[in-house]
């Protein structure tokens, strides 16, 4: 048995979905470094419906064990760079 993982809950002051989006990203850039997180699993929520979370990233697994890094529901092939 594994133990169990912890989740950190970020609230922010920022009132748009796609803005909220904007600042994962660049947090998943500037912190990719810190092997502590798992910047594949992020989603976001409203803070009054956090039981209602929407996936960032598409986070299919690639080949060499990275992760899918385009956006959920992107079309085409999935891949390691384009939109953050």
């Amino acid at each position: 048995m594994t133990a169990p993982r912890w989740i950190i809950h970020l609230p922010t002051t920022l009132t748009s979905q796609d803005v909220a989006t904007d600042l994962a990203a660049a947090l998943r850039d500037s912190l990719a470094h810190v092997a502590a997180f798992d910047f594949g699993e992020t989603t976001l929520s409203e803070e009054d419906a956090q039981h209602l979370r929407h996936r960032v990233w598409c986070d299919i697994r690639l080949e060499g064990g990275q992760r899918c890094r385009l956006r959920d529901g992107h079309s085409g092939s999935c891949g390691t760079t384009g939109e953050g």
